[in-house]
């Protein structure tokens, strides 16, 4: 699957993402890797915004969605839920992708999201749609 790692790599992981300051710490077929610092993902009271957590979910989890699906497929994400578990104020946060349900043309993953203390505080489930590029 190393062909499909470069693929995904040379998608980059987008606008928001990059903002947000996410970075991808590990992909393969087993599990994908991304954290996110705390510091400017907070809410007005100091705590890291749950959207955060969701954009961070979406983010590793499209990418295990795209590195399922290979060259020429990308992920559209058709369902994203997430539950949290408890508050973060500083320090980073890491996700972890695993699949859940591997088709064709579908994909679910659960991401759990930790604190740096291994806390987790929250866990995200994502199902992609797996759709083929136009043709040019």
């Amino acid at each position: 699957m190393t062909h499909h790692i470069d693929y995904v790599r040379s998608l980059g992981i987008g606008e928001l993402a990059q903002t947000m300051g996410i970075e991808i710490i590990e992909l393969s077929d087993e599990k994908c890797v991304a954290r996110m610092p705390v510091a400017g993902n907070r809410q007005p009271m100091g705590l890291l915004h749950g959207g955060a957590n969701v954009m961070l979910a979406e983010t590793i989890g499209s990418l295990a969605a795209a590195l399922h699906g290979g060259a020429g497929r990308y992920p559209v994400g058709i369902e994203v839920s997430a539950t949290h578990h408890r508050a973060v104020t500083d320090g980073y946060v890491t996700a972890v992708a695993v699949p859940l349900s591997l088709r064709k043309n579908l994909t679910t993953h659960e991401i759990v999201i930790s604190d740096d203390k291994g806390h987790r505080t929250c866990t995200a489930r994502l199902t992609c749609m797996l759709r083929d590029h136009p043709a040019k």
